[in-house]
């Protein structure tokens, strides 16, 4: 078998990115050359339109399906075995995402709601995962995401993610929605 060929079969069967290093060691062969081999493979996909992509994300390289398979991808998954986020668990990641490291009960004051199933749901799916305590009485657990929530958005950082501020509308819009909320206001 071919270099290209079997690196192409570890890629296959990977279940997280593996680092260029990595492979280099399993194919024995030197990082330079292994880096070609991935730029070479990645040019072949999209040279023919291959259905899978290759990618460099959270700090390795992984075959993912091609953006273009979508729709055929969403039809797929709608079998009563693909697991989806609640909006719950979505809003908690962001506030992890976006705040970590965070306590629970940090999550939960931001939400406004109790955020424990949610962490915990988040936790099985390995998308968060704690990141050490807070010393303060009691020692609660904070939380971070882990390198499969910034392989699942296709990032190599958090430096990537979108900056929040474009999420938030303006203060004047706040303001006037904050003061049509309170008591006694018409």
């Amino acid at each position: 078998m071919n270099d290209k060929a079997a690196l192409e079969a570890i890629l296959f069967v990977a279940e997280a990115p593996i680092p260029a290093g990595e492979l280099a060691e399993v194919l024995e062969l030197p990082a330079a050359r292994v880096n070609e081999l991935l730029e070479e493979m990645r040019s072949d996909l999209e040279q023919r339109e291959a259905g899978v992509v290759l990618r460099e994300v959270a700090g390795g390289w992984r075959l993912y399906s091609h953006p273009d398979a979508y729709q055929y991808l969403e039809r797929f998954s709608a079998s009563a075995t693909a697991r989806k986020l609640s909006s719950a668990a979505l809003e908690t990641l962001a506030v992890i995402a976006y705040k970590q490291p965070v306590s629970r009960s940090q999550i939960s004051e931001i939400r406004g709601v109790d955020s424990d199933s949610a962490v915990r749901r988040l936790e099985r799916l390995g998308l968060v995962e704690e990141k050490g305590r807070l010393s303060i009485p009691g020692n609660p657990a904070v939380y971070g995401t882990t390198d499969l929530f910034l392989e699942r958005l296709g990032l190599q950082s958090l430096k990537e993610l979108p900056p929040l501020a474009d999420h938030v509308p303006p203060s004047d819009f706040v303001d006037t929605l904050e003061e049509s909320l309170r008591p006694g206001t018409p």
